[in-house]
Formats: C-alpha cells, structure tokens, sequence
C-alpha cells in the first residue's frame, strides 16, 4: 500500500537570508542560549565567515545598534593570533549580529571528549590562550566566559578565542539586573558567584579551570548551575598529584580565591610558554605520543603564539 511521503522539514529561515546586502548565510554550525551561528560567506569580500546572530530579548534598547557598533569597532582592532576576528556588526529584523571569522575546526570542548591531553599540549594551548587574553585585557575588555566550546582549533591544531566582548555586547542590549548571574556555573571565578566586581582576573581563573579540565578530562566544578557556581566558593580546586611542579604552581595561582593573588595573563603566558614539561608517567606518555599522532599538531608546537 503506496504511502505519503513525509513532509519536508522546513528550512531554517535564516540560512536564506542576505544580512545587510551582504552576508549570505549557510548552514547553522552552532547554537546556544542567547545566540545562532551560521556559516556565511561575505558576498563583497568573498570570503567564508561565521555570523551569530543574538535572540530578541525583553527590555531591547532602541540604541541597540550604535551601542553594539561602538563595541564591535574595539573588538575588530584587536588582532592576534589566538583570537577570532571581529569584522562586522549590525541589526536585522531587531536582532544584533556579529561576523567573524570562521574557524574550520572543532572545538576544544570537542576534543576533550576524547579524554585529557597530556602536559605539553596543555601548556601550549594555555600559552597561545593566555596571550590572546593578555592582548584582550589590554584594550580594556574582560571576556567574562572563558571556556572549552569558546576555543576553537583550526586544522593545525592552534586555538582560537570566541565570543570576546559577547557578554558586554548583549549586556548593552537588555536591562539586566546588576546581580543576575551570567556566565557558565563551571568556569565562573569566586567573585562572579558573590556578585563583586570583576575584572581580567576573573578570565585568569576560569582559563586555569579550563587548563585543569584538560590535563584531567572532566570539569573540575559539575553539577546544576548553583551548585556548581557555589562550590569554588568552599573549596579549591584539586590540582592532580603527578603533574610538573611548575604548571601545578601556575594552575594553582590562576585559580586563587582572592583575584589579587593571581598572575596577569600575560605572566601565565610566559611562563606556560617557558614550561619544559618532563612527560615521564606512562599515561601522559601515551597520551602525548596520541596528540602527536592524531590530535593534529605535535605537542608543544602551539607553544609559541
């Protein structure tokens, strides 16, 4: 007996769209819980781009896009290698846009599925993150979510930071109370949890969680969003015993409770990229001979920005 065929399911209305005359978007290549991303091309340049483009959310300021523009102009002068590039910004159908460049790779939350890295790739990660943070911190912006599915890695293995200044973007467009929690519960610094003030220490910590997760392979703070966010607040996070003395030191200090207390992002720089790691445990050895076999670049190739 002959049977209707199913319905097609109907296509995403945004990956037809034209942005601004301009950016002819493709396929969805992410989404989260403010925002979109498609994979684009920028019909002018011709060149392949990633747009995200932001949810509508209560309370939006009809000065949304001059405020969004003022912003993206910091963001797309920065340049360094450890970063995704700002290009553009705007407003479509009362919903903010970013272009940036796009990453042809996958992220490092991706590849920590397949279990932690051994200590050299590490370093290297953290040294070429820490710089991209440095240069970031010293324009004046705090990325305020420093986490694994914001870094992406391209085809060489290198690591690139997203959503910079995404927070604040977002944060000029909504009224938002002074003491809502933002940010992911599991990167978040002591003083985001208690509502103080923050600043590039704050980045500091949450990459030394993110350092952490990758030598050990799990989040070092799980759980539902308070729980996790309440409990670096009565404990520090445990450092592996195992590891050399002087990233164990580093991850310890970037990791402070008191942001006073932590190195700048660009003393973990240079100190991550200084890092001679003595790889002798049977696992990290086996681990690393893995990075340099299937994970893309050979460890410690990344240690230079």
């Amino acid at each position: 007996m002959p049977t209707d065929p199913p319905a097609p399911v109907p296509a995403d209305p945004w990956s037809a769209e034209l942005l601004a005359d301009r950016y002819r978007l493709g396929a969805k290549i992410g989404s989260g819980g403010m925002a979109d991303v498609y994979e684009g091309v920028d019909t002018r340049l011709r060149r392949p781009v990633a747009v995200k483009v932001f949810r509508p959310g209560p309370g939006a300021d009809p000065r949304i896009e001059d405020s969004l523009s003022t912003e993206a102009l910091l963001l797309a002068r920065l340049h360094d290698p450890g970063l995704v590039t700002v290009y553009d910004v705007g407003q479509h159908d009362e919903r903010p846009y970013l272009v940036m460049q796009l990453v042809d790779g996958p992220t490092l939350r991706g590849l920590l599925a397949d279990g932690p890295l051994p200590e050299r790739r590490v370093a290297g990660l953290g040294a070429a993150l820490a710089q991209a943070l440095a240069h970031v911190h010293q324009a004046g912006i705090v990325h305020r979510d420093v986490k694994p599915s914001n870094v992406l890695l391209d085809p060489a293995g290198a690591p690139h930071l997203a959503d910079f200044g995404i927070a604040r973007l977002v944060d000029t467009t909504r009224h938002t109370s002074p003491d809502v929690l933002t940010g992911t519960a599991a990167y978040l610094a002591p003083e985001q949890v208690e509502g103080k003030p923050i600043g590039p220490a704050a980045d500091v910590y949450a990459l030394g969680l993110v350092l952490l997760e990758c030598l050990k392979g799990e989040p070092e703070y799980e759980g539902a969003f308070l729980e996790a966010a309440i409990a670096r607040v009565h404990r520090p996070p445990v450092v592996p015993a195992g590891l050399s003395a002087d990233l164990a030191s580093l991850i310890r200090a970037m990791t402070d409770q008191d942001p006073g207390a932590r190195p700048d992002a660009a003393r973990c720089a240079t100190v991550l990229d200084a890092l001679d790691v003595d790889v002798t445990l049977g696992t990290h050895a086996a681990l690393e001979t893995q990075a340099a076999t299937g994970y893309g670049a050979a460890p410690g190739t990344l240690a230079a920005p």
